[in-house]
């Protein structure tokens, strides 16, 4: 990727940071993506880069100065940025970037779920923001779907086509992340169509790696057992 002109994150005397925001309502939208750590396997499917950021809750402004026009996605990811200045500037700002984030995502709650699919999408597409999706864990009480993106083409969200490939998981495709985002019976997952399997949770990391060291002790002792004394 092409590197672009930002401010230093060092400069914390001059920098424009972000006003404190009250707590939403719909706080409880993040515990979907903390329970299954979203952003700490993203960041290393990503490579931990100091040029992506993957944040939850932060805002997102043309400039932190602005002083209307912030939204607060559930999750946001951005290629080729300064992940250091967002944090010391608690936000994203386009304009200090130099680019809008390439993707976010908003989780439904039944008190923001029609802002998630009409004003929200009007400002994210406004912001310029490649794709947008939406994830309704109650399988479309909310939203009308369990999950669902939308590809920015000539300023205009147009709908990204959702596969249903077994009962129960609804798999999208992002371009911006190579990934699938996917709703598998309420959990929001990531499927990888190189390596073709989801991305694994630390729980199911854990898993795996407890299930491999048992069949390595296992093969070992098969082999002292043919060996023989």
């Amino acid at each position: 990727m092409t590197s672009r002109p930002i401010r230093d994150a060092s400069d914390a005397g001059t920098l424009d940071k972000f006003p404190d925001f009250p707590p939403r309502d719909d706080m409880q939208n993040s515990l979907h993506l903390d329970d299954d750590a979203h952003q700490a396997i993203l960041r290393r499917h990503f490579g931990n880069n100091p040029t992506t950021v993957v944040l939850s809750e932060i805002p997102v402004r043309s400039a932190p100065s602005q002083q209307e026009g912030h939204r607060i996605p559930d999750l946001l990811i951005s290629f080729d940025v300064d992940r250091a200045l967002a944090v010391k500037q608690k936000g994203y700002s386009i304009q200090d970037q130099g680019k809008p984030p390439d993707f976010v995502l908003e989780i439904a709650s039944s008190s923001t779920a029609k802002e998630d699919y009409t004003d929200k999408r009007d400002d994210y597409a406004g912001f310029g923001i490649p794709e947008y999706w939406r994830l309704d864990p109650t399988g479309g009480d909310c939203y009308g779907v369990a999950i669902a993106g939308d590809r920015l083409v000539g300023g205009i969200y147009h709908a990204v086509g959702i596969e249903e490939v077994e009962p129960g998981h609804l798999h999208g495709y992002s371009e911006v992340l190579g990934l699938h985002p996917c709703w598998h019976d309420g959990r929001l997952r990531w499927y990888d169509r190189e390596t073709q399997r989801h991305l694994l949770t630390p729980d199911e990391e854990s898993e795996a790696r407890i299930t491999a060291e048992a069949r390595v002790r296992e093969l070992e002792a098969e082999l002292e057992r043919r060996q023989g004394p």
